[in-house]
């Protein structure tokens, strides 16, 4: 079965030899690299251009700088392979990785698209909050609780993604929605019915670099997070609900939550424990607490709270009060 892993690569000279050996040492799996560089003014093409002379596995594509969403969809239109892999052009991963990934996906059917826990380079550590979100994505291996915490952020590491064609192709592929494409794709994949599962070992070495788009494009920030949540949540689980409850009433949960508003979805009141705020009217809308709630509850719930520790606070006090998670409340934070 042949694998075609996606290689996107701009200005990435000094990182790029590494993804390469590594893509190209791979053992025991027929694969293809489909190395795409998108206008690069370093030698980055100089790079990829003589790999792909020494190497028939390496197919070299060069285009005019477009971004990342044209720039992968450059590769998967080149790519010949039934299943489609993900690296970055600064990861690094270990030469069973491809074997790995693949057996998950051939010995369990249902799975559209395999990941695998990633862990930081050349012996650092991540720090912040980004530690935290890898530390929560890694602990996220089985469909159930990946699709359980889909709604909070994206609890699968792009450049570890290995998919079966049909599956990108169900669910639209890449789209340029100005918010994060590879969350845009996981959800449009999760609403399609799409399952997904993770190798739990680290099999990719990833670099937290300051410049990466992550860290820097405005497609990448919260508020872009919230408007890709909004639109996906009104197409998916409240395609068919125009209500709906949010717990959390503080600013910024406010904030990320008003864009349901844009996308036609009525918030009818916050839910909260701090004692300043419940009784109060925000924006017309009460503010109640938790004990408050109807039962069975007349809407479905979305949790925004982003405050470390608040999920488990609010997965417990919703169990508690007898709500079931995924059918009567959400984690969206």
């Amino acid at each position: 079965m042949l694998i075609s892993v996606i290689l996107p690569v701009f200005n990435a000279e000094s990182t790029l030899h590494r993804a390469l050996d590594d893509l190209i040492t791979q053992i025991d799996v027929d694969f293809e690299i489909i190395a795409v560089d998108d206008g690069s003014s370093d030698g980055s093409w100089s790079i990829i251009d003589a790999y792909a002379k020494r190497d028939a596995r390496v197919r070299a594509v060069r285009r005019e700088h477009g971004g990342i969403v044209a720039t992968l969809r450059a590769g998967i239109e080149t790519a010949r392979g039934e299943i489609i892999a993900r690296m970055d052009a600064d990861d690094a991963c270990p030469p069973h990785r491809l074997k790995t990934q693949l057996a998950l996906l051939t010995q369990r059917p249902e799975i559209g698209l395999a990941s695998c826990q990633v862990g930081p380079l050349d012996k650092k550590s991540f720090a912040g909050g980004w530690a935290h979100y890898i530390q929560w994505q890694n602990t996220l291996t089985e469909p159930e609780d990946i699709a359980r915490d889909i709604w909070a952020e994206c609890p699968l590491a792009h450049p570890t993604w290995m998919m079966r064609r049909e599956v990108y192709e169900k669910a639209g592929g890449y789209r340029e929605m100005g918010w994060p494409e590879d969350y845009d794709l996981i959800l449009s994949m999760h609403r399609a019915g799409v399952r997904f599962a993770k190798v739990p070992e680290i099999l990719l070495g990833w670099r937290d670099l300051p410049k990466r788009l992550s860290r820097v494009d405005p497609r990448y920030d919260a508020d872009a997070f919230a408007r890709c949540k909004a639109h996906h949540l009104a197409r998916g689980p409240l395609a068919d609900k125009k209500e709906v409850c949010v717990w959390g009433a503080g600013r910024t949960t406010r904030k990320r939550a008003e864009h349901l508003v844009t996308e036609g979805i009525d918030i009818v009141c916050y839910v909260d424990i701090d004692p300043r705020k419940i009784g109060k009217i925000i924006h017309g809308r009460p503010v109640i607490r938790p004990e408050q709630i109807p039962r069975p509850a007349p809407w479905l719930m979305l949790a925004y709270v982003g405050s470390r520790g608040a999920r488990e606070e609010i997965r417990d006090t919703a169990q508690s009060l007898g709500f079931c998670e995924g059918k009567d409340i959400l984690i969206c934070w």
